[in-house]
């Protein structure tokens, strides 16, 4: 055997498990009994199902298929839990059912590995459902031990550098990623029965728009072109609209060169959905509809705990405008305030730090409201009517003098977990936002919207009043699985490498 078909048994420093487990497999492989010949498995039932259906399946003949995690008694009858997808089954193994060699084979396996087994559903004396094993198969040898039994994985990093082995050992991470799974499913199902069109717009952009973000760059060879990963799928999704499909939604990656946090990376997952003749207040019913809903169907209940502190999801959500958050829980009362200059003398007194000449009175409103305000809310609520300079992309509101517009942002505690707007459908309006926008890129904000003209000319055809909404998954998931940051909701989450 050569070194690249074996890697592994080229390291010096192969430890001494992992060694007595290679030497295992060779002896296999003399014998002609490599396990990774093997090409399939007999699985007619998972674990869960034996459990569920044991007194249908008592007496039974069944074959199960999973990794060998634990193993009790050396002598003529032994006992090993088996793991599969589902949880884990005990298998019940004695020397007079198997015979000799099959059974010594048996003993000689080892945590990790790889098994199917057949035979006949039970009790046993203690009480245990159980798998008689009549007979069975080694289906791929565990070369590295698993992490030591009783004190699991329990190191973060670890963790999340090797997802495999966390999957493996903590069956509560199992869990956390099948709810995942059945969010995501939930609400594609909510919005096919609102009759939704899923869709698939581009990752890689000539222009990153739909948000205030700083983009990943990278270059297409062939065309010799600068592309940027997608820091949302907004305007492409807005171009569906303008072509009639009415209603439209994406749940796919958005990439952003930020920082890290426990609420934030690089990548993450967002549901961003539009819908042709809807404002920002069909948006709110939507949303109670996707988030509530999901969190009825995987916690049965619309009231939950996160990270210590009790919250009820059950609709209807409290609304109050930005305006009002700030008079509430800050103090000051911008519907008072008329000019620039005195929104810049109430923000400092009330202690915002950077407070430049250039700001504005949105811009103060804005910064007022993320600074005090929304660590208060905890309790799920929409904040609506953001000012103007904060939403290029949204419909001036009626009335408030062109400083507002008719946008939401959905807050639970404390946290912001999705954005909506009536969408900007004038293109004149369009085209002076992103020239406001191209300014301030120009001053130096580097995660100001670049201008799509392309986009102008889409809604220069005509784009039907819309309501628009964006929901961070990552977070959601966060929320109702009780996990604290956003890495223990991504499988594989970004890491800086190790020695770095």
């Amino acid at each position: 055997m050569t070194e690249q078909e074996h890697p592994v048994e080229r390291t010096e420093s192969v430890p001494e498990q992992m060694g007595f487990r290679i030497e295992k497999l060779r002896v296999l492989r003399e014998y002609g009994q490599d396990p990774y010949q093997i090409t399939t498995a007999r699985q007619t039932h998972h674990a869960a199902d034996i459990v569920a259906d044991f007194e249908r399946l008592e007496n039974q003949t069944i074959s199960v298929a999973g990794r060998l995690l634990a193993r009790r008694g050396m002598g003529k009858v032994s006992f090993a839990d088996l793991l599969d997808k589902s949880g884990t089954i005990q298998i019940f193994s004695r020397l007079n059912n198997l015979g000799d060699d099959s059974y010594a084979a048996w003993q000689n396996l080892d945590i990790g590995d790889l098994v199917e087994v057949t035979g006949e559903v039970f009790r046993t004396k203690m009480g245990e459902i159980s798998v008689r094993n009549m007979e069975w198969k080694l289906l791929a040898k565990s070369l590295r031990p698993l992490p030591e039994k009783f004190h699991g994985l329990r190191d973060t990093d670890t963790r999340y550098r090797k997802r495999h082995l966390d999957l493996i050992v903590n069956p509560e991470v199992r869990e956390t990623f099948i709810k995942r799974s059945r969010i995501i499913s939930f609400m594609r199902e909510e919005l096919e029965r609102r009759q939704y069109l899923e869709v698939e717009t581009p990752l890689l952009n000539t222009i990153p728009g739909g948000a205030a973000a700083r983009p990943f760059v990278t270059h297409h060879n062939a065309l010799d072109l600068d592309l940027y990963l997608r820091i949302a799928p907004e305007l492409y999704l807005k171009r569906l609209i303008v072509g009639g499909l009415e209603r439209v939604y994406e749940i796919g990656r958005n990439f952003r060169n930020e920082g890290m946090s426990n609420r934030h990376n690089p990548e993450f997952t967002m549901l961003e959905l539009y819908e042709a003749y809807g404002d920002y207040h069909s948006m709110m019913e939507l949303t109670e509809a996707l988030i509530s809903g999901a969190c009825l169907e995987i916690k049965g209940t619309y009231e939950i705990e996160y990270q210590g502190t009790s919250l009820s999801l059950a609709p209807p959500w409290r609304r109050m405008t930005m305006v009002e958050a700030v008079r509430e829980y800050v103090g000051i009362d911008f519907d008072l305030i008329e000019t620039d200059e005195e929104a810049r003398e109430a923000a400092r007194a009330r202690g915002l730090e950077d407070v430049p000449a250039t700001m504005t009175w949105g811009e103060a409103l804005s910064e007022c409201f993320e600074e005090f305000a929304e660590q208060h809310l905890i309790q799920p609520t929409f904040i609506l009517d953001y000012p103007i300079e904060v939403s290029p992309l949204a419909k001036i509101k009626q009335g408030t003098d062109g400083r507002l517009t008719e946008r939401f942002e959905i807050f639970i505690y404390g946290r912001e977990h999705g954005n909506a707007y009536s969408e900007l459908n004038d293109p004149f309006d369009q085209a002076r936002r992103f020239d406001d926008q191209k300014r301030r890129r120009e001053a130096g904000d580097e995660e100001a919207n670049l201008p799509d003209y392309d986009f102008i000319e889409a809604l220069e055809v005509g784009m039907p009043p819309t309501g628009g909404l964006g929901i961070g998954i990552d977070r959601v998931v966060m929320l109702l699985t009780d996990q604290p940051s956003i890495r223990d909701v991504l499988l594989f989450p970004t890491m800086k490498p190790l020695g770095e």
